[in-house]
């Protein structure tokens, strides 16, 4: 009788184990939707220009695309396990440190920091996932619902966040992370097994520099040309960080044991899978940033009214990532994935085509088919990037998988933000009777405008209004063409691609 239960017991413990893995999930995916919509708080109490808001939203995922690869190879060395206890520790600290910042720039080197510790999260949870399920067809639902998990945390982030906006201080968004850690801390040591690569060799200082110096010029000099057009700088730092990328690709394929090694890209379904997600979130990412603001600064709708609009789409995305599962089974991923992300290209479209005069109704609708499409999509891709590379590399590429994912979050904001804000500066036309600072503040940003119209009278006040909100509007429509044209190339590239894997 106990040799009869034992697979009963063991799988038990397994779902278990995933349920506490997909903690940090949630915490990433919330913390990611709850700061959008805590943006106009933080723009009136903190007044930041609108360079200084983007750094805060952007130096997140920029230090996580930095030192995802670094800290997965770590936590192959090290043992995936203790780098997530040592991970969410530091993330629990500096949430608290975050939420009680008294300055933008104080605000802005805890987001550097969190992007530190939050490095050691994501490639852990994905990679623990495989030493966890053996099975090929328990691990391609646990990837589905640990992908799940994002969604998830996007749908609660909206409700959670915006009764917390509307009754507590901007600051309590980041004491989220303190509940969500302590179960973790406490569980991952009784439920997941430490895991590691048996042959890791040694840790190689030179190349953690090299994939520094390769993610985060590259990642500045590209807003630096989407905020002000092609410089010397922007280039510059563009080419500083593919110098830097060639010489880590050189020096992986000399080392005995390499920090990321060359020969993953070799598989194609791999490559593939990895491509789908960058160009995937950066169309998601940079549409929640401008449809968060559009729902409160432009419909005037409350954090957790804004929140509950994109619930449905948030929750189709959940269940498109499951019952995606057995249809994978039957469908080749080079038809399924680019099926899917048809779907959102159709989305995106309905909001270009609107010219960005877009209702409540409008965006829930849009927003559905936008979740539906990636949903599906991102379970596939992040199956077939965990099962095309050998098991004791699953970190390095869980690592890449995150680095794509995090990297989409920076392009993201950094292009279809940048686009939006440079609009908004050369659409906005300010009404006389403002002083100097009323002017930097309202000319800046829809956030800072809304700010000071609160200090005018009516008449200039409404003036304002009306001129910002159409200002900001003229800028939709452009960025959603581009966010239709990245989904569309994940398509192609998902046809292309992923034509050999099964």
């Amino acid at each position: 009788m106990p040799t009869a239960l034992q697979p009963a017991r063991s799988s038990r413990r397994q779902w278990v184990a995933l349920a506490v893995l997909m903690l940090p999930v949630l915490l990433v995916s919330i913390d990611n939707t709850v700061l959008n919509f805590a943006l106009p708080a933080i723009s009136e109490a903190l007044q930041p220009s609108g360079t200084q808001l983007l750094w805060m939203i952007d130096i997140y995922p920029l230090m996580l695309a930095g030192l995802l690869v670094a800290m997965g190879s770590l936590g192959d060395r090290i043992g995936r396990r203790k780098l997530l206890l040592i991970g969410s520790a530091g993330f629990g600290i500096v949430s608290v440190l975050a939420a009680f910042a008294p300055s933008i720039e104080y605000l802005i080197a805890a987001r550097a920091l969190l992007g530190f510790f939050g490095a050691m999260l994501m490639p852990s949870t994905l990679s623990l996932l495989r030493s966890v399920f053996t099975d090929r067809e328990q691990r391609r639902l646990a990837v589905a619902i640990w992908a799940s998990g994002f969604a998830a945390g996007s749908a609660l982030g909206p409700i959670v966040g915006g009764f917390l906006l509307e009754h507590f201080h901007w600051g309590s968004v980041f004491l989220i992370a303190v509940p969500l850690l302590l179960p973790l801390l406490i569980l991952v040591p009784l439920l997941v097994p430490e895991s590691r690569d048996p042959h890791p060799g040694k840790i190689d200082v030179p190349s953690i520099l090299l994939s520094l110096f390769t993610m985060l010029p590259i990642v500045l000099g590209i807003k630096r040309v989407a905020e002000g057009g092609f410089d010397l700088i922007g280039v510059a730092a563009v080419l500083i960080g593919l110098a830097a990328g060639i010489l880590f690709v050189r020096r992986q394929k000399r080392l005995e044991t390499p920090m990321l090694d060359p020969e993953l890209f070799r598989h194609g379904a791999f490559s593939g899978a990895v491509l789908i997600n960058l160009f995937s979130v950066i169309a998601l990412v940079g549409g929640l940033f401008f449809v968060s603001q559009h729902l409160q600064l432009v419909l005037g709708l409350s954090p957790m009214n804004a929140g509950l609009i994109l619930v449905p789409g948030l929750v189709v995305m959940i269940i498109a990532g499951l019952a995606v599962v057995p249809i994978a089974k039957r469908v080749r991923p080079s038809r399924l994935v680019p099926a899917a992300l048809l779907i959102s290209v159709g989305g995106y479209a309905a909001i270009a085509l609107s010219g960005g005069q877009i209702s409540a109704l409008g965006i829930a609708i849009t927003f559905t088919a936008l979740g539906l499409g990636i949903g599906a999509a991102e379970t596939v891709s992040n199956e077939l990037i965990l099962t095309s590379v050998p098991a004791n590399k699953a970190g390095a590429a869980s690592a890449v998988s995150e680095t794509a994912y995090e990297l989409g979050a920076v392009l993201g904001t950094a292009i279809l933000g940048t686009i939006l804000t440079a609009s908004y500066r050369a659409a906005v036309e300010l009404p006389l009777g403002l002083t100097a600072a009323q002017q930097a503040a309202a000319g800046e940003t829809l956030g800072g405008a809304v700010a000071v119209a609160g200090q005018l009278p009516v008449d200039i006040s409404q003036a304002l209004l009306d001129s910002a909100r159409a200002a900001f509007d003229s800028g939709v429509g452009l960025a959603a063409w581009i966010g239709a044209g990245l989904v569309l190339a994940a398509a192609v590239i998902g046809l292309v691609m992923l034509r050999k894997a099964r």
